[in-house]
């Protein structure tokens, strides 16, 4: 969600929270602020708009602002409009403390009731500034930075990734983690404090992680890590390997297109060293703990949120009908309010990019509790999910900086392709079956490159429909989930309505809608159902639709019925998905392009939602 950045050292800070800030841009925000200490003084500049309206406001209000601690914040609005006020960092003007923020302190209300009643003045309608304010309380009751935030923060119910500093301790920076990521920068003679490590990969390679509950009092030289009891706690450094090309759009004119187009090579990623084409089977290290469990499994849950959830939904196809276990989809945000049934028997396989999603993250522990078996599928090493899970597999995207995912989304598709060979296979499926799955899972890279290399048609769709209200997607089987998420991408980047159904379902409510200015993309592969979905094509005819096709490269009967037709190769069916989605990437693309757009940074979006 929101970005953090801190620095503690003998360099000046300004320009890196400024660099770090810009390398978190792609996790959409709001607004942009930064707090510095020199000559035992705050120096705070924040500003509803850009990192680059921050920069050009530093600039004017003083363009030699140096300091050698301070921290930056980029906000996603959550309690208080985004405007200059509200923007982080907050501060207590009088009790000298200022800190910034990620999460939501649900408790907030009570206890800014008590701090007004004594007298205290706030200037903003956030919830953070209630904290700072009431750390101020606890500094001057103990007189020790550290212990004001651990104490503070015993009194806080919900999340927070937060960084704290003040003059009146100007030689420390003190951070907490509860639910939002959190990691310390370890370098020589310097220190940083990061919500993501693309912020200071260019300063140090080497972190520590913070956990849930954990404070991690920091200066120059010097990292400690204790509980909020205050025990002490000992970090592992992480070396980190991003490299600085992968965050960097390599010149295409945006992240989001330049992802769509590394899709061959992500793809490619995640099955290396896994598929074994010749024993047509799948080795998952991280599997092979938790294997046992996931043989015997009463059934197989899946719960994810946006784009992961439409994953899963294709996962559920796959291991009901190649693996044949019992398997169901949860939305991870209503899935632990409905006090679901689970037991030790279960398996909960829980899909992130981040591994940082609220909802899911609170998934994986209500299920934990009541005793299944958890296993994370995500993409950032050394997230939340991935530590706290019990086994799981990285889907090796690397570093997705568009907000709307793409890369991710096939990558998530490819491993529960493996992990459904694997459990097949391991079941009793045989050799041959599998060699004939693992290759035609391996030839999908050269696929995926072949739809990526003529986009010609999906950009002359876009041109034709820009303007257009709404639109609908209809697939059936496992491209219904395809459906949905070319819809999201649309949304979520155009800013135009768009809805996926089942195309089956098309006849009971949303055929009302169809008219002469409807667009419907249908996904039609030529699949056990290609005749069924022919006929709801027809339908669509009938009364006057426009008709977008994604069919294969085989098909001359879809020219007679379709206005336009993208092309696909021929693929095994559960694996189609992961080659038609490709075309509706590209034209929720075009189309936002078309229609001017923020496309890496839409608007009201964050890339990682680490709220509930």
């Amino acid at each position: 969600m929101c970005g953090i950045v801190g620095y503690i050292g003998s360099k000046n800070c300004v320009p890196i929270i400024l660099e770090g800030l810009r390398r978190l841009e792609y996790r959409g925000y709001d607004s942009a602020g930064i707090a510095v200490i020199r000559d035992d003084k705050f120096f705070i500049q924040k500003n509803a708009g850009k990192v680059a309206d921050l920069a050009a406001a530093l600039g004017k209000a003083d363009g030699s602002l140096f300091s050698h601690v301070g921290m930056g914040h980029t906000r996603w609005a959550t309690h208080g409009e985004p405007n200059d006020v509200n923007a982080h960092p907050h501060w207590d003007q009088k009790k000298q403390i200022a800190l910034v923020h990620n999460g939501i302190i649900e408790n907030y209300l009570a206890i800014k009731t008590k701090l007004l009643r004594d007298g205290h003045v706030f200037l903003g309608a956030t919830d953070t500034e209630v904290l700072a304010h009431l750390i101020g309380v606890m500094f001057d009751e103990c007189g020790d930075l550290a212990t004001a935030v651990r104490l503070a923060l015993s009194e806080v119910q919900g999340t927070y990734g937060i960084v704290v500093i003040s003059p009146r301790d100007p030689q420390r920076i003190v951070a907490a983690r509860r639910g939002s990521p959190l990691l310390i920068g370890v370098g020589d003679g310097e220190n940083f404090v990061a919500s993501d490590a693309s912020a200071i990969v260019s300063h140090t390679r080497q972190v520590l992680y913070l956990d849930d509950g954990e404070i991690a009092d920091v200066t120059c030289d010097h990292v400690r890590t204790m509980t909020i009891e205050d025990v002490d706690t000992q970090k592992t450094v992480h070396e980190v390997t991003l490299e600085l090309s992968q965050i960097e759009r390599g010149g295409f004119d945006h992240f989001m297109l330049k992802e769509i187009h590394e899709q061959p090579q992500t793809i490619h990623d995640a099955m290396r060293g896994r598929l074994l084409v010749d024993e047509g089977d799948v080795k998952l290290g991280g599997l092979q703990n938790t294997l046992g469990r996931l043989l015997s499994a009463r059934r197989l849950i899946l719960t994810a949120c946006g784009t992961s959830w439409h994953a899963a939904l294709v996962g559920e196809y796959m291991l009901e009908q190649i693996a044949r276990i019992p398997t169901e989809v949860e939305y991870a945000s209503e899935f632990r309010y409905r006090d679901p049934v689970i037991n030790v028997d279960d398996v909960v396989l829980l899909i992130s990019q981040s591994g940082e999603t609220a909802d899911t993250l609170s998934a994986l522990r209500d299920a934990k509790s009541k005793g299944a078996t958890v296993l994370g599928i995500v993409n950032v090493v050394g997230s939340s999910i991935a530590r706290e899970s019990h086994g799981g597999v990285y889907v090796h995207a690397g570093p997705e900086i568009g907000v709307a995912s793409t890369k991710a989304f096939t990558s998530q598709l490819t491993v529960l392709a493996l992990i459904t060979i694997l459990l097949a296979r391991a079941r009793g499926m045989a050799r041959e079956r599998g060699q004939v799955l693992a290759r035609e899972l391996a030839s999908l890279p050269e696929k995926v490159d072949a739809v990526l290399s003529d986009t010609s048609t999906i950009q002359q769709i876009a041109r034709e429909f820009k303007d257009a209200r709404n639109f609908l997607y209809l697939g059936r089987g496992s491209n219904f989930p395809v459906a949905l998420e070319g819809a999201l991408k649309l949304k979520e980047i155009s800013y135009i309505h768009a809805e996926g159904y089942p195309a089956a379902e098309m006849k009971h409510g949303p055929i009302a809608l169809i008219d002469r200015n409807m667009p419907v993309v249908f996904i039609v592969p030529r699949d056990g159902i290609y005749e069924k979905v022919i006929s709801n094509i027809q339908e669509v005819r009938a009364r006057k639709g426009r008709i977008i096709a994604v069919a294969n490269e085989d098909d001359s009967e879809i020219d007679k019925m379709a206005e336009f037709v993208i092309r696909v190769p021929h693929t095994y069916g559960f694996f189609g998905p992961i080659l038609n989605i490709i075309p509706l990437q590209l034209l929720a693309y075009y189309m936002a392009v078309e229609r001017g757009t923020n496309v890496d940074q839409p608007r009201n979006l964050a890339k990682s939602v680490t709220v509930e």
